[in-house]
């Protein structure tokens, strides 16, 4: 387990999604509870979660969710019922590829399902979504660690962090895997506008696990 590792922005609590506002950070850590498709729309949509791996795994909770809901409604209808939350979500940030990706691999299962109950097998699947983005960033951050020559400051621009995806990070990956290994020295994360997701975000990651 990597010590620089703290920071996450989505969990699955109990039977809900709970999503770290990251409009608010860093002056403010506040968890928001994500119960239906509306909210989870709306916390796509308002930049509430963001980066594209995460904003793909919380749709892909969201439908865990949308399912729930209609299979209660219809134990032989939900199926057709779930095609316009699909669609909703996938408005929801058309420019994130991982977003349509994450909804269509979860429309697969949705298509051939034949369990009586869908959620636990579409929970699953979602949860597959997020602990394969962490295991390919961690992957990722080894390889790319072994690229940066030891006693090197880098920089980093905008927020590739544990904020932007399941956890861990690419870019910020690569940044905590070449500090454990004593590779660098310091991180110089620099802006993005209009978000300031560089200066604001990954400074906050970056301080969050003691990374100079």
């Amino acid at each position: 387990m990597n010590p620089n590792d703290s920071v996450t922005a989505i969990n699955w609590q109990d039977d809900h999604l709970k999503l770290l506002d990251q409009r608010l950070l860093p002056h403010q850590v506040v968890w928001l509870d994500i119960t239906n498709t509306e909210q989870t729309v709306a916390a796509i949509r308002d930049m509430v979660v963001r980066g594209a791996p995460a904003i793909g795994i919380t749709a892909a909770y969201g439908i865990v969710m949308a399912v729930r809901a209609h299979f209660a409604q219809s134990s032989e209808k939900w199926q057709s019922l779930i095609q316009a939350d699909l669609e909703l979500l996938r408005d929801a940030r058309p420019t994130a590829v991982n977003l349509a990706w994450a909804i269509n691999r979860m429309a697969g299962i949705i298509n051939g399902i034949e369990e009586a109950d869908p959620v636990p097998r579409l929970l699953a699947e979602a949860k597959a979504i997020h602990e394969q983005d962490i295991a390919a960033n961690r992957h990722m951050g080894e390889l790319g660690a072994e690229l940066i020559s030891p006693g090197k400051g880098v920089l980093t621009h905008c927020n590739a962090g544990s904020l932007a995806t399941g956890g861990y990070g690419t870019a910020l990956g690569v940044i905590r895997s070449a500090w454990q290994q004593k590779r660098i020295d310091a991180v110089y994360a620099d802006e993005t506008r209009p978000w300031l997701q560089g200066a604001r975000l990954t400074a906050w990651e970056l301080i969050e696990d003691g990374i100079p």
